[in-house]
């Protein structure tokens, strides 16, 4: 009797050492892997105890049994620090957490691939390899299946319950909108802890993705007027490149930032600066990606509905019906292409551009690719563009031909002779790579002009070039304010979010249109300047060249910016002067915000475009 006694000691003892033990290892991930915005001591305090209920939740599946198994808590302790684990390396780069969807999509877009070096550390196995050394534990104490005290196991489930819920309504207190605003992850983290996040993330994902099945017309008609209410009438610019071929050049993840800067007195991007000088100039345009990167860009522009705020339209719902721009230049005799140096699996594009209605993809299996003209991910953007050539001469005129460079692409890797700028020497070596792949970027796009020029496809064109996401996260941003000689506080974060938008028309002057806009708005821009009007429409961005569109860009998390005004991590700022301002300024568009995403994510989860008539 003694004995068991001791055992079941043993077992609690275990229990409660691996609930103190995730405690505090997951604390300290958040406090030194995530970078959460705390007030006050109080939120310190929080963020030490959000997760113990949860966890204490958790672990007891192998306690509240019928016979309680030691071996099945370890296996649930382990797998809870393997996605800690998971969001730390997702966190490093992405500044972000792990959502269902990302893990089921990482077949699609290769993982991390070469990444995962760059976002190592020393440190790391101790995260998960713990468990080794509990195992011994475990073994040492000869702990084996155990009927335990119902009622102990009983008060001890209710405790763990109580904590959660205290937690909970403690965090709803702070937050009253938390549940309503569950895209900002970290918010979401940071009030119910990781592990909460992540059954809320089974759950809400279990849930939307049913919901088609029960969606009816019904729910489109309020979508619809709120559409329709922010429809404007159309510039003067209307039509300007009618009939003209479009060309579509996705930046890879290039930032504004680049454009006109230096190092040691050469230009990281001499053709774009002049390119842009002799086009129409966006400096207020913002990249709006979620989870889904370089293809939420592509699904913003072909579609002007809003990214998912987890995981990849591209990825999840490629079997919806989509109002998109190769379906509207279709109806008007365009031939629609995309061109990729990559498989045609990444990111799933050959399923959604059949969806999205693209005639042709030129994928990695068109292009002559090897070792030497390749490099990370897949074919330099030189010989990618000089091999698109012969294919754009092929196709009947007029045709929109997309194109998604490849170098620049983190980690940033290109070898010696294809480095054509001195680097900054930051304590970052991916902050200082990135010069040199974005210089390359830029001459590849100069190689592309002059091919067109000389196969005489240039003067019959329209270029639209866009930066498709950030390239430097907010990991970055100490050894990037190093080398731009400034601190990078939350608004000068949100400003680095600008990517290049440039489009040239061969004839027309150059003009700079300040605008606050982003990418859910270059559908309708780009149909305005064609001139083609869709027979079925629902954008939720606007023309950018429109004087009367209101100026007003939404991320996906949630913040926003206006003319004068950005809202981030919660706060209101002041665009001029970079300081705190009065709630109330930026409360005035909590609602359109709210509404733009909802209704945004009620089409694309409902499958409601399916009920246009």
């Amino acid at each position: 009797m003694d004995v068991e006694r001791r055992k079941e000691k043993d077992l609690w003892r275990f229990y409660f050492l691996l609930i103190a033990l995730l405690s505090l290892k997951t604390y300290l991930v958040y406090r030194f892997e995530f970078t959460f915005s705390l007030n006050g001591i109080g939120e310190e305090l929080f963020l030490m105890i959000n997760s113990i209920g949860s966890i204490a939740l958790l672990l007891g599946i192998g306690l509240f049994r019928k016979q309680s198994k030691p071996g099945l808590m370890l296996a649930v302790y382990f797998v809870l620090s393997a996605l800690l684990y998971c969001n730390i390396l997702y966190y490093r780069f992405y500044i972000d957490f792990v959502t269902v969807p990302v893990l089921f999509q990482f077949g699609n877009v290769g993982g991390l691939g070469q990444s995962t070096v760059e976002l190592l550390n020393l440190y790391d196995p101790f995260i998960v390899f713990d468990s080794i050394v509990l195992f011994w534990l475990l073994k040492r104490k000869g702990l084996h299946k155990l009927a335990l005290s119902k009622k102990l196991k009983k008060r001890t489930a209710i405790s763990s319950v109580a904590v959660l819920l205290c937690t909970a309504a403690l965090a709803l207190i702070m937050h009253p909108l938390l549940f309503e605003k569950s895209y900002d992850r970290e918010l979401f983290v940071k009030s119910l802890g990781a592990y909460t996040y992540h059954v809320y993330d089974i759950g809400f994902n279990s849930f939307t993705s049913i919901n088609s099945a029960f969606a009816d017309d019904t729910e489109l008609s309020e979508i619809e007027k709120y559409v329709k209410d922010k429809e404007v009438e159309p510039s003067s610019y209307e039509g300007i490149a009618n009939g003209k071929n479009l060309i579509l050049i996705s930046l890879e993840s290039t930032q504004a930032f680049m454009l006109n800067e230096s190092v040691d007195g050469e230009e990281a991007t001499p053709f774009l600066n002049k390119l842009k000088e002799d086009s129409f100039f966006f400096p207020n345009f913002y990249h709006q990606t979620a989870q889904g990167k370089t293809s939420d860009a592509e699904f913003m522009i072909d579609s002007s509905l809003y990214p998912l705020s987890g995981g990849s339209v591209f990825v999840r719902k490629p079997q919806n019906e989509f109002l998109s721009l190769p379906e509207a230049l279709n109806n008007e005799g365009y031939t629609t292409t995309s061109f990729h140096g990559n498989d045609r699996e990444f990111w799933n594009r050959s399923e959604m551009y059949e969806t999205l209605g693209y005639d042709r993809f030129y994928s990695k299996k068109d292009f002559n690719v090897s070792d030497e003209n390749s490099i990370n991910y897949g074919l330099k953007d030189i010989p990618f563009f000089k091999q698109s050539i012969p294919y754009l001469k092929e196709l009947e005129q007029p045709y929109s031909a997309k194109f998604l460079t490849l170098t620049n692409h983190f980690p940033y890797l290109l070898e010696e002779e294809d480095t054509m700028i001195s680097l900054p020497e930051t304590e970052e070596e991916v902050v200082n790579r990135y010069f040199a792949t974005v210089r390359y970027e830029d001459e590849s796009i100069k190689t592309f002009f002059e091919e067109m020029k000389a196969a005489g496809l240039y003067e019959d064109s329209i270029f639209v070039l866009y930066g498709d996401h950030y390239g430097l996260s907010e990991t970055y941003d100490k050894a990037l304010g190093e080398y731009l000689g400034k601190e990078i506080g939350p608004v000068e974060h949100v400003d680095l979010q600008k990517v290049p938008l440039i489009i040239h028309i061969p004839g027309e002057d150059g003009e700079v249109i300040n605008t606050v806009g982003g990418q859910v708005d270059l559908k309708p821009t780009i149909l305005e300047l064609l001139g083609v009007e869709e027979s079925k429409s629902l954008n939720f961005g606007t023309s950018l060249f429109s004087e009367k569109r209101k100026d007003l860009v939404i991320f996906r998390d949630g913040s926003f910016i206006t003319k004068n005004l950005i809202y981030t991590k919660n706060t209101c700022y002041n665009k001029e002067s970079t300081s705190k301002t009065n709630r109330n300024k930026c409360a005035r568009y909590f609602g359109d915000v709210q509404d733009e995403l909802d209704y945004s994510d009620q089409v694309i989860y409902g499958d409601l475009l399916r009920f246009i008539q």
